[in-house]
């Protein structure tokens, strides 16, 4: 039997790179393949670890070297009691404001960087377990849990996007030490993601009330 080409489609969609008709089959197939979901997770969790594990790049240890080899190179020959022309001090003093931009540009794009991320990802506390949801500026979210026990034999827990009292499904999982869950549905402005018990396979809408709930958008 040949593979469903949806699996291919993970990677496209942890990158939002897919269309309208690819990422409504995706979310759909998503909703009931524990691979993909799996696939996903990995996917998110590696992108933000390395957007914020990166510390602010200090300008490399060359850089001070290709800045003085620079200066010399505007610099003329000494000669011994001949004072510089005015055109010669004009181009030295260039050659350092030069540098010295270069410099304040780099630590200047190092900081708007950091600041740019802090920017496109939101961190949202849980209550009722140890753990969070990271939503990035698009809404794409993603639900950590930690040392939640496994659910129950015939029931899952069930992440839902609750906005304006309106629930919709956002992904099952089973529990035990860490659980990622990237979220099928988008965690607009003003929302919550909460988490039932729920019969195995799910539930159109909760059956049960919240066990663990997300702080606001």
């Amino acid at each position: 039997m040949a593979a469903d080409p949806v699996h291919g489609l993970t990677a496209g969609y942890a990158l939002d790179a897919l269309d309208e008709a690819e990422q409504r089959a995706y979310e759909q197939h998503l909703a009931r393949c524990e691979r993909c979901q799996a696939e996903l997770a990995a996917f998110s969790s590696v992108a933000g670890a390395l957007a914020f594990a990166a510390e602010p790049a200090a300008p490399p240890t060359a850089l001070r070297e290709r800045i003085l080899e620079t200066a010399r190179a505007e610099r003329p020959n000494v000669v011994p009691l001949r004072p510089r022309s005015r055109a010669t001090r004009v181009a030295a003093f260039a050659a350092a404001v030069a540098a010295v931009a270069a410099i304040v540009g780099l630590v200047a794009w190092n900081v708007s960087l950091h600041d740019r991320l802090g920017r496109e990802q939101t961190a949202l506390a849980l209550k009722g377990a140890s753990g969070s949801v990271v939503v990035a500026a698009n809404g794409r979210g993603t639900l950590t849990v930690t040392a939640l026990r496994p659910a129950e034999p015939g029931k899952t827990y069930e992440a839902w996007v609750i906005r304006n009292g309106k629930a919709t499904r956002a992904g099952l999982f089973r529990g035990g030490e860490t659980s990622v869950v990237h979220l099928t549905k988008r965690v607009p402005h003003g929302a919550i993601v909460a988490v039932t018990v729920e019969p195995a396979g799910g539930s159109d809408q909760p059956t049960s009330q919240p066990i663990i709930t997300s702080g606001q958008v």
